[in-house]
Parts: C-alpha cells; structure tokens; sequence
C-alpha cells in the first residue's frame, strides 16, 4: 500500500511539476531568509517590512544576473552554427571519423526505405522564437509565484508555526512538530545560505581566471559557474564542457584552448573537496551514493529545476528521518559516513554512562548489606 502511494505520489509531482515546483521553491525560498528575517525582527523592523526586503532583495539580484547574461547569452545563441563549424574544422580527425559514421548510417536508412515502402510524415517543429517565448514565460511565472510565496511565508512570522502545532492533538506532537519544523530551517538554510556564498565565490574566481587567460565575457561564465555549482557532481563537469567547447572556437591553438576546462575543474575540484567540506560541516555531510541518486532521479522527473531542488529536499527529508523514531534508520543511512561514526560513539558514551551509575548505585546496597 505504501509503495503504491509513493508511486502515485511521484506520477502526481510528475504531471503537476509547473504547480508544484514553484511552491517546492516559495518553501525553499523562505526557509533561507527566515533566519534573517528573525534577526531584523528582534531589531525592531516589521515582519512585513523585513519579507518585503528580502524577497526585493532578492528579485533585484536575480534580475541583475539576467540583465548582465541575457545580451551575451543571445549573441552566443546566435553564433552556435558558427561555432560548431569551428570547433569540426578544430577537431577534423575526430569529425572525419563522424562523418564516415554518419555516411554509412545515410546508406542503412536508404537501403530500408528502398526496402520498405512506408510512408514517411514530417512533423512540424516549433519554430526558435516560440520555444524561446514559452521558456521566458514558464520561468518569468514560476519566478513570480516562488517570491509571492515566500514574501507571503516571511511575512507571517510564527502563524506558520503556531497552526502547525495546533494542528497535533498531544503535547507530544506539537513538541516534536516544533523541534523538527525548527531543525528544518537551520540546517536548511545554513545548507543554502553557505552554498550560495560558496559558489558567489566559485564564480568569481571562474570569471576572473578566464577573464585572465583571454576568455570573452569572463563574467558570464562566472554566473554559469555559480549556477551550475548547485548541480552537484554533474555542475562541474557540464561547465568544464561548455567552457571547453567555447575555448576551442576563440584561442588559436587547442593546447591553449585546454587551459580553459583544465582549470575550470581545478577551481571546482577544490570547492567540492576542500572549502564545501570544511564549511558546510559534518552535520549536514551526507551520503554521497544518495545525492547522486536523488540528483539523477529529480533530474530525470523535472529536469534541471528538479536536479537544482534534488539536495535541498534530501536535507529536509533526512532531517524528518533524523527526528521521528520509525524513520531514524533511513535518516542513518543518508548521514555521510563521520557523522554515523560520531553518532555511534555518543550511543557507546550514554551505553558506559549509564552502566557505570548502575554500578555505583549497586556497590553501596552491596556494602549496606554487608555491613548490615
């Protein structure tokens, strides 16, 4: 019963994805600030006041990176035909031995239609321009509703809360609900507000070392770089593909051109090794086999929106695992491998604590007795 539930339930995130994805975001979104918002609220600003802020605040960034991109972006959409003429005459080893592919796969194709007389239908694809105007306006409405949401979530201060424990019959419950609604949000937004100053910082230093080795619109690829770093694992490398790909068109040589990718996975292999780690912190380190999965899977439902929303909703279902008794288990198996370790220590410490106080609660009865 229960696995024909999670089935409908994934079928539903499936087909509904344009309803449910902004809300997923508003959440996230809110959950990010609220820390923030509660720091401006005991210096004395509004709810409403500190929400309307923050989530202006951050449209006004958001907006900034796309007016910054948005020109390049185009006059690089523009010139991809170009470009992959460039990079076949650059790579022409490798696009004769395509070509001699793509030549025999050409005869196959004849030789069945000659075999077979099917009648073969054209199906008319939308042209360039629609595709790009049903993109602005499924991304300019899911934008829209996630900072409503959110300016409306911040703007209600502890309602959210407050509802959320009436809703639990027992003291119990409404203890439980509070404690874990309350760990949500730290780990949460610490996990995005870190991330994201991580990666601020990754694109940066993308930006400028492209910028250095002569890369036209180094900062584009600095924003590229911040973006993509939220993909875990596969940001990196799509990156180092793209900028590889770009590299090869404008320098003359391809040594030179490698530098570009080369050190693109330099700079993110000592994000992802060394400053993520250290900064983000054992308690939200988790198990690496479950991130990729959970990124490949939300990917595969929703695309990049699903894979960029894929951690953030494992840190928040490891979180309600880590503070209901019957799901601890499987809050275990998404911890990393420390965290596991550090858990187990402490449960042998409470195990020894409390054999050595019922030790030394019996050793007097014993010599009571003996005295006696």
């Amino acid at each position: 019963m229960q696995f024909l539930v999670m089935i409908a339930l994934f079928v539903t995130a499936y087909f509904a994805k344009d309803f449910v994805l902004p809300i997923l975001l508003g959440f996230l979104l809110a959950l990010t600030l609220s820390p923030v918002s509660r720091a401006l609220h005991r210096a004395g600003v509004p709810h409403v006041a500190s929400a309307f802020l923050l989530v202006s605040a951050t449209a006004l960034v958001i907006m900034i990176i796309i007016g910054a991109s948005a020109g390049t972006v185009a006059l690089w959409s523009d010139e991809i035909p170009r470009m992959g003429a460039e990079i076949q005459q650059k790579l022409r080893s490798m696009a004769d031995t395509v070509e001699n592919v793509r030549a025999v796969t050409s005869e196959v194709e004849k030789i069945s239609g000659e075999a077979s007389a099917a009648q073969e239908v054209v199906v008319k694809q939308p042209s360039l321009l629609d595709n790009a105007f049903d993109t602005i306006t499924t991304v300019g409405a899911t934008l829209a509703v996630t900072l409503i949401l959110a300016l409306f979530l911040l703007s209600s201060g502890q309602l959210f809360y407050l509802k959320l424990v009436q809703a639990f019959p027992t003291f119990e419950g409404k203890k439980r609900a509070l404690t874990t609604v309350y760990d949500v949000e730290k780990r949460v937004s610490r996990y995005l507000l870190t991330i994201t100053i991580i990666n601020a910082a990754l694109g940066f230093c993308v930006g400028v070392y492209l910028t250095l080795i002569g890369m036209p619109s180094g900062y584009v690829w600095g924003i590229a770089a911040f973006l993509l770093n939220f993909l875990p694992y596969l940001g990196g490398f799509i990156g180092s593909a793209l900028v590889g790909a770009f590299a090869v068109v404008h320098f003359d040589t391809l040594g030179y051109a490698l530098l570009a990718p080369l050190g693109y996975q330099v700079l993110t292999g000592v994000e992802g090794q060394l400053v993520t780690p250290y900064l983000v912190g054992r308690r939200l380190a988790m198990n690496t086999v479950a991130v990729f999965l959970t990124v490949v899977f939300w990917g595969w439902l929703w695309g990049i929106a699903g894979a960029l929303v894929a951690v953030p909703f494992l840190v928040v279902f490891k979180v309600i695992c880590e503070n209901f008794e019957p799901l601890k288990t499987i809050g275990i198996f998404l911890s990393g491998e420390e965290v596991v370790i550090e858990e187990e220590r402490e449960n042998g410490s409470e195990k020894t604590e409390k054999t050595s106080r019922d030790t030394s609660g019996e050793r007097p009865k014993e010599a009571a007795k003996e005295t006696a």
